[in-house]
């Protein structure tokens, strides 16, 4: 009976709660001024004071001092039409001078080691240059015989499996203004020469995930690769894997590409 004095102060002791961490609030005008900035930057038309009024759920006075605070920044401009509003310079200028291939391949790099990791062969980040893919980063592997493109390398679109990774979306009338009426410069047998041709490779590759590269740009080599989207599944990048036929037979490529389509969701996953 000692005890129970000692148990009774126990039970009549408040239990401390752990502490909950609390959220850092958010700038309100800030908030609001990125949300102007985003419904602008959206719109394929100029959008108004009044349709930014909607969006935003508060009063039409607060939207003009806010969108005019951007516009004396440059990030907002009136339309040639009338008041209505469209980006600034200064959005253009900041997106000019950012570097974001490094930014990407800094993001990128530790699933590029892996991917070379894990499939065993050289693989390769690229974003679209024009009608080229430009190699921003790559990860080596340790085989003797290996495929060598490096950081920096330019390569065609249409028929390198980066290429066709980069143009996953695009549809016949987007290929055509890309790449002209004209056969495309043959570089092997299987060269795609078609934009036709090319419109219903783009199509497969949209439903399968993935882009694929039979000695198309260089005999003996087999590719395979996959877009990386934004999180508005618009494609930024891709990242795929290259390596010698002999050591990548046709049976090997459902094997791949699985590991190629995973790291690149992966990367998607971050951005």
């Amino acid at each position: 009976m000692q005890y129970f004095p000692y148990i009774l102060h126990m039970l009549e002791t408040p239990v401390k709660q752990p502490r909950q961490t609390k959220e850092t609030p958010s700038i309100q005008s800030l908030d609001r001024g990125l949300m102007i900035l985003e419904t602008v930057g959206k719109s394929a038309t100029p959008i108004s004071l009044g349709q930014l009024t909607a969006v935003l759920g508060i009063d039409r006075s607060s939207v003009f001092r806010l969108a005019n605070t951007l516009k004396r920044r440059g990030f907002l401009a009136n339309s040639t039409t009338g008041k209505d509003y469209v980006l600034g310079t200064a959005v253009w200028r900041l997106s000019r001078q950012y570097d974001w291939s490094g930014m990407l391949a800094t993001i990128a790099h530790d699933h590029l080691q892996a991917l070379a990791s894990v499939t065993g062969e050289t693989a390769h980040l690229a974003v679209r240059e024009g009608r080229k893919a430009l190699f921003i980063d790559h990860a080596a592997t340790s085989h003797v015989i290996a495929i060598s493109g490096q950081t920096g390398e330019l390569v065609p679109l249409y028929c390198t499996s980066h290429g066709k990774a980069l143009l996953a979306d695009f549809d016949e009338p987007a290929l055509r203004q890309l790449f002209g009426s004209k056969p495309l410069t043959q570089y092997t047998k299987q060269t795609v020469q078609k934009v036709s041709e090319l419109a219903k490779v783009c199509n497969e590759i949209r439903t399968r995930g993935f882009a694929s590269d039979n000695s198309e740009y260089m005999e003996g080599v087999r590719c395979v690769a996959a877009p990386i989207r934004d999180k508005d599944r618009a494609v930024i990048a891709s990242i795929g894997i290259s390596a010698p036929t002999t050591r990548f037979p046709s049976e090997r490529q459902p094997e791949l590409a699985a590991h190629v389509k995973d790291i690149a969701a992966q990367i998607s996953g971050l951005l």
